[in-house]
C-alpha cells in the first residue's frame, strides 16, 4: 500500500510520501474508526444514503486508511505512456445526454444536473508515475494518489467537500471553469450555476449546523489553476455533529449531482452508462479529535493492471450550449492527458 498526497493537505508544498499502517474496507459511516486517518467515500455510497438505486463499482464504499508519518516523496519519475482507449459518452453521445437534461429542466424537475463522462486508458509504466505526470500538468491541494494492492485511485481535486475545525464547517463548492476569470465572473450562466449549487450546500450543511449559524462568506471567487479557471463560494456554519452524522446529511456532495440532490441522482443514473466509482466521491484526512478535510473527487482515476479509467464532468443547466459543455469537458481532461483529445471523441 501507498498513499502520496499534495504537500497542500498539510500547508506546504510538493509531495509528501504518508506512511499507511492499515487498510480498511468499511460498509456504513457508523463504522469510521475515530483515530488519525485517511478516509475515502465512494459515490456507491449515495444509494444507502438517499434510497436511490444506482450502478455500483466492485470496490469497498468507504476505505479507512490508518496512517503515521509523513516525508517528502523521493521519487524521480519515471516514463509512464498512456493511450485513450474510448470514453463511456463519446463527443455526440454526450451532447445528446445535455439534450435530455434540458428536457428535464424544462419540464420542472431539476434546475440543474452534474453530467459526467468517464475517459478510458491503457498505459505502461507504474501508475504512481501516471500520478506524478498528471500533478505536474496541474498542482491542486487536494491531488493525492492510493495504491490499495489490488487497485489504485489517483485525483487532482481543487474543491473541498467540507472541513471541520472544532464546531466550525465549512464547504467551498465549485462550479464555473473556463480559462479566463473575466470570462467565468461575467457569465450569467456560470454564475447562476454556481449560485445554485451554493444554495444546495448551505441547505446540507444547515441539516447539521445550529440554527441560524449558516452564511455564505464569500461568493463567486475565481481560482487560477495551470490549465483552466475555477468559481468557488464559501458556505459555512456551526455543528456539534461528528463526521458519520455529517456524512449522512450531506453526502453525495452538491456540486456533482445537482438540484434538487435527489431528483438529480434519479435522472444521472438514468443517463450516465457507467458507475461513477470513487469519482464524485469524497476524500481526505480525518484526526483524532474528529475534525476531518474532505476534498470532493473530481478529476479522479481509478483502476487495476494497465487500464485506468478517468472521469470529468459538466454542469449543465438550462442555457447551457451543448458543444462549449463538450469543450469543458475536454479542458477538465487536458491536465490528465494533454490537450489531444478532441470534441467528437
Amino acid at each position: 500500500m501507498r498513499l502520496v498526497v499534495s504537500g497542500e493537505w498539510f500547508g506546504g508544498k510538493g509531495l509528501l510520501e504518508v506512511e499507511v499502517r492499515d487498510l480498511l474496507p468499511l460498509s456504513r459511516p457508523e463504522d469510521i474508526p475515530l483515530q488519525r486517518g485517511f478516509l475515502v467515500v465512494s459515490y456507491d455510497l449515495t444509494e444507502e444514503l438517499l434510497g436511490v438505486p444506482i450502478k455500483r463499482s466492485a470496490y469497498p464504499s468507504l476505505l479507512f486508511l490508518r496512517t503515521g508519518g509523513v516525508r517528502e516523496l523521493s521519487r524521480t519519475p519515471a516514463g509512464a505512456f498512456l493511450k485513450p482507449e474510448g470514453a463511456t459518452l463519446r463527443g455526440e453521445e454526450f451532447r445528446e445526454r445535455i439534450g435530455r437534461v434540458k428536457d428535464y429542466i424544462e419540464r420542472g424537475d431539476v434546475y440543474q444536473i452534474n453530467l459526467t463522462s468517464g475517459f478510458l486508458f491503457s498505459f505502461r509504466g507504474d501508475p504512481l508515475d501516471v500520478f506524478l505526470r498528471f500533478f505536474s500538468r496541474q498542482p491542486v491541494p487536494f491531488a493525492f494518489f492510493l495504491d490499495a494492492g489490488d487497485f489504485f485511485l489517483m485525483s487532482g481535486s481543487m474543491e473541498l467537500f467540507l472541513k471541520k475545525e472544532g464546531s466550525r464547517l465549512e464547504s467551498r463548492p465549485i462550479k464555473g471553469t473556463g480559462r479566463d476569470p473575466e470570462a467565468i465572473l461575467s457569465s450569467e450562466k456560470e454564475r447562476a450555476e454556481n449560485l445554485m449549487i451554493t444554495d444546495m450546500m448551505r441547505n446540507d450543511i444547515g441539516r447539521v449546523a445550529r440554527a441560524g449559524s449558516v452564511r455564505v462568506r464569500e461568493l463567486f471567487r475565481v481560482e487560477r489553476y495551470r490549465t483552466l479557471c475555477q468559481m468557488l463560494s464559501i458556505v459555512e456554519g456551526e455543528t456539534e455533529g461528528n463526521l458519520p452524522h455529517i456524512l449522512r446529511h450531506t453526502f453525495p456532495p452538491a456540486s456533482v449531482t445537482g438540484a434538487p440532490k435527489r431528483r438529480a441522482v434519479e435522472i444521472i443514473e438514468e443517463l450516465e452508462p457507467h458507475p461513477r466509482g470513487y469519482y464524485c466521491g469524497a476524500a481526505g484526512f480525518v484526526k483524532e479529535n474528529g475534525d476531518f478535510t474532505l476534498s470532493v473527487l473530481i478529476r479522479t482515476a481509478y483502476g487495476g493492471g494497465k487500464q485506468l479509467t478517468y472521469f470529468a464532468g459538466c454542469g449543465i443547466v438550462w442555457d447551457s450550449d451543448p458543444l462549449r459543455e463538450t469543450e469543458e469537458l475536454l479542458l477538465k481532461v487536458r491536465a490528465f492527458y494533454g490537450d489531444r483529445l478532441h470534441p467528437s471523441d
